[in-house]
């Protein structure tokens, strides 16, 4: 069929090594695998890397494809592999965007983006994130029973790329395609369009006056347990690592329930640890004396026992929703609220009057440089609110998850090589910026937000706990207090990732 006139405004780009600088997809479906199915399925595509590199080499590219998503994919459930494409890769994709292509990209009104990994696997980031009207990519066969057979439907997913492109533009022409160089999927869908545009795109390149978007939409939410994309050196070292990390992480855990408060920062040096204090640290309160509220930004479960560890004495810390193992490993006090306000108020108010207290009013942990909304319940309680910025560094594995156990999340951040914590104490607020002075609890709560963003270079959100576990894990994030023995059971029968 002749193909006429051109769709003004239209793009149709390669995703790898277009939209993304990296053309090698082998790390996404390496975190496909760990994160859905566990490190069993995460080493066994390691070990054929070699194998997929080779037939990468003799051009065998389509081939390739087809190994990666079997081994990745095989016997998932679909759901699965769209909750790690929803909550982990999204991350890593943002990363290795290239922003001289989105560049191009974005100064079109209607935009498409071609991809030879499962479309499963591209979509939810493409259309949330580079605001994509559609999406073209191989399609995984699901049989009956909605596991995944690891095969994909096309036969040749580069001439179904350029029939899907065709029907999507009918008898139209796309105005540009942005495509590496080369014999790649770019050779069948780029004679569809009117210009063509070879990555990597120069700095300099002529936008004919079109507006562009400075950047895609920012990821704030994201889950998964891997720091790093897992490049095939960076899979070895980490599979290295495991057992040197859960030996480790139970010397720190065991040392860090049997040694004093205030010894364990200069101990923890020893093994690697490192906590960084910035700012001046309030007295302990005198008896008769009401104490601190200390309000601290959220990173990870660990905050209010590394604040602790700072202060030198035990501060019970009020808690939302955490397992019980983590109440039970917690070598300081928890205070588990109701989320009913009155009750949660008034057990605020008896802890505050014998002493000082820990609060992260954001709900739950952000991982991004972003806060999120401050509930003011805390304000209306007490004036004596010392802010407290936090923050870490790990440099194998997060220690906060929305869609595993909470119960491994202590476990995980030990397993670190050198976690690093950040702990910065602005001044007390002053009367004049509390409810004593006529101020709502929710003016103050977001004061109290901007300066401790401030101090750590974030910015402030309005999105809540709910908001993150919707995006996360279709859920409101509640998590049910099981009994030690459910708890038991439930590391034996799942322990995430590992024992899959």
């Amino acid at each position: 069929m002749e193909r006429g006139k051109t769709t003004s405004d239209s793009v149709v780009t390669e995703f790898e090594g277009t939209m993304l600088r990296n053309e090698d997809s082998f790390s996404y479906f390496m975190l496909v695998a760990f994160e859905a199915s566990g490190l069993i399925r995460f080493a066994i595509l390691l070990f054929l890397w070699p194998v997929i590199t080779l037939l990468d080499v003799f051009s065998y590219k389509i081939a390739s494809i087809k190994l990666m998503t079997f081994v990745a994919t095989v016997g998932l459930r679909e759901s699965e592999i769209q909750s790690v494409a929803r909550a982990v890769l999204p991350k890593f994709y943002l990363d290795d965007v290239s922003m001289d292509t989105w560049k191009v990209y974005s100064s079109c009104k209607k935009k498409v983006v071609v991809t030879r990994m499962p479309r499963v696997m591209v979509e939810m980031f493409a259309k949330e994130h580079l605001r994509a009207d559609e999406v073209i990519g191989s399609e995984l066969i699901v049989n009956r029973f909605g596991f995944v057979t690891g095969l994909i439907r096309e036969t040749d997913i580069d001439q179904s790329v350029l029939s899907r492109v065709a029907d999507l533009f009918g008898d139209r022409k796309p105005q540009i395609g942005l495509a590496r160089p080369g014999k790649t999927l770019s050779t069948t869908f780029l004679s569809l369009c009117e210009d063509h545009i070879h990555a990597p795109i120069p700095e300099n390149y002529n936008h004919r006056n079109k507006q562009f978007e400075l950047r895609p939409l920012p990821v704030i939410f994201h889950d998964g347990r891997l720091v790093k994309r897992p490049t095939p050196a960076t899979a070895l070292l980490i599979l290295t690592w495991i057992p040197l990390g859960i030996i480790l992480a139970a010397i720190r855990i065991f040392l860090g329930s049997v040694l004093p408060l205030w010894a364990t920062p200069y101990v923890s040096k020893i093994f690697g640890g490192q906590v960084i204090v910035k700012g001046k640290p309030p007295q302990a309160p005198t008896a008769g004396n009401s104490g601190v509220l200390f309000v601290c930004t959220h990173r990870t479960l660990m905050d209010p026992v590394v604040l602790s560890y700072v202060l030198g004495r035990s501060v019970p810390a009020v808690t939302y929703s955490i397992s019980r193992l983590s109440e039970i490993l917690s070598p300081i006090p928890t205070v588990r609220l109701t989320r009913v306000r009155d009750v949660d108020a008034a057990k605020i108010k008896q802890q505050l009057s014998e002493g000082d207290l820990v609060v992260c009013p954001e709900g739950t942990t952000c991982r991004e440089p972003f806060l999120l909304r401050f509930s003011g319940l805390f304000a209306e309680l007490t004036d004596r609110i010392v802010p407290v910025a936090m923050n870490y560094r790990v440099g194998f594995f997060h220690a906060t998850t929305a869609r595993g156990w909470k119960g491994l999340d202590p476990i995980f951040f030990f397993m670190n090589p050198r976690p690093v914590y950040e702990v910065t104490f602005l001044n007390q607020l002053p009367v004049e910026a509390t409810c004593s002075s006529g101020k709502s609890p929710h003016d103050v709560a977001n004061y109290v937000q901007r300066i401790l963003a401030a101090a750590l270079g974030f910015e402030c959100t309005n999105f809540t706990r709910r908001d993150k576990y919707r995006v996360l894990a279709g859920n409101d994030g509640t998590v049910s207090y099981l009994s030690f023995l459910d708890q038991l059971k439930k590391v034996v029968g799942t322990f995430e990732p590992f024992l899959h």
